[in-house]
């Protein structure tokens, strides 16, 4: 289930040690008797006009011993790139999830291990990069707190397919599981009580494998490799979904390499966090109906400089802004959950629509910021889009 940190006012982190209930992909009320499925979950299609490729590598920070594991004596992380393929002919469909993280996954999850191996994205391994000219513009995706890099892949896969190339982190022990080349697992490894020291202590970690990342950029894009030349260094931008956005917030802060962020429902973690910076930023938050601001969102609101927007997104939860949109209401058949059961985690608004609504806000936001096309969402309340509500612009 997600739960409440002392840190967390009424956003929610999403945390490994809450989700061994045995619900599903984000927790919940215990299931009822589960039936056997017959397929893996399917995935929206993204709506832009790119075939799509991806490739994943593991990456060593020399300079860190594993904080999370003393004992290993450099950092590991794994990170995923999604990008417009020039050809996708012959290359397999990448997986949701790595096979060697499925069996741990399912357990945790309470997923049937055969839906999860089943479920696929629209992306091809290792297909060949459709380059444009210059390069094409960057976005890093950093997940909740216990999730994996995969837990964002409807939205990411949008951004793709409309010409960005998104690099998803995986923050290793703090994710519940990270395959690595050669089948070895890393499970999660924080502390199982979470305070507000651990949380501070994970948002440090997070903000450092990210500007790791972003070092790692610049060699990448120098070769050799698939993504030789492929990336625009002096676009990059970042979104998150809870522990994930602040992480975007305080590496923004700290990073000027990042030109534009979005925090997806996320409270505010850290000085980094709330202090703000001179470049864009996106709040866009889940319906929270008459409930007071987070004061996170305040302080950060009065501390940051730069263009600054506050959406909220009608009929959505805290778990609207992940794969939960997507995952919940096909499984709920197999994990015995009624339909009042799917609503408590996901809200009222038609998971489809959510899905395009937030695809949706985030394309207009990083191909405003990025690509200098402006949007009218958020000058004014859009007609097309009434479920997302402007609360606040600056």
């Amino acid at each position: 289930m997600l739960e409440h940190s002392p840190v967390l006012s009424r956003r929610r982190l999403l945390t490994a040690a809450a989700l061994t209930s045995g619900l599903a992909l984000i927790g919940g009320a215990a299931p009822a008797t589960a039936r056997p499925a017959a397929r893996g979950v399917r995935l929206p299609a993204p709506t832009g006009p790119h075939a799509l490729g991806t490739v994943s590598l593991h990456l060593v920070d020399t300079s860190r011993a594993d904080p999370w594991v003393p004992s290993h004596p450099a950092r590991e992380i794994m990170v995923q790139f999604w990008y417009p393929a020039r050809d996708t002919r012959g290359y397999p469909a990448a997986p949701w999830l790595s096979p060697g993280a499925v069996p741990h996954f399912a357990e945790v999850f309470g997923f049937p291990a055969d839906v999860v191996r089943s479920t696929t994205t629209h992306a091809r391994t290792g297909a060949p990069v459709d380059r444009a000219a210059g390069g094409r513009p960057v976005i890093l995706y950093s997940p909740g707190l216990g999730g994996d890099r995969g837990t964002g892949t409807a939205l990411v896969e949008e951004l793709a397919a409309h010409g960005y190339i998104v690099v998803t982190i995986d923050h290793t022990h703090d994710a519940t599981e990270v395959e690595f080349p050669g089948g070895r697992v890393e499970t999660g490894a924080i502390p199982p009580e979470i305070d507000d020291q651990v949380i501070a202590r994970a948002t440090a970690v997070r903000e450092a494998d990210t500007r790791f990342v972003l070092d790692r950029l610049a060699v990448l894009n120098a070769g050799p490799g698939i993504l030789r030349g492929a990336l625009d260094l002096n676009r990059i931008g970042m979104f998150g979904h809870s522990l994930g956005g602040s992480t975007t917030a305080a590496t923004m802060h700290d990073d000027r390499r990042v030109k534009a962020g979005v925090n997806l429902d996320g409270t505010l973690v850290g000085a980094a966090a709330v202090a703000g910076s001179g470049r864009p930023f996106l709040l866009l938050s889940s319906d929270h109906g008459a409930e007071p601001e987070d004061p996170t969102w305040d302080t950060f609101w009065a501390n940051q400089r730069g263009w600054k927007r506050e959406l909220t997104l009608s009929g959505s939860t805290h778990a609207s802004f992940n794969d939960s949109e997507v995952f919940y209401p096909q499984l709920a058949p197999v994990l015995g959950l009624t339909p009042e059961q799917v609503m408590e985690q996901i809200g009222t608004l038609d998971p489809g629509r959510s899905v395009m609504l937030q695809r949706t806000c985030l394309r207009a936001f990083f191909d405003h910021h990025l690509r200098h096309r402006p949007s009218r969402l958020f000058r004014a309340p859009d007609p097309r889009y009434p479920e997302l509500r402007l609360l606040r612009a600056g």
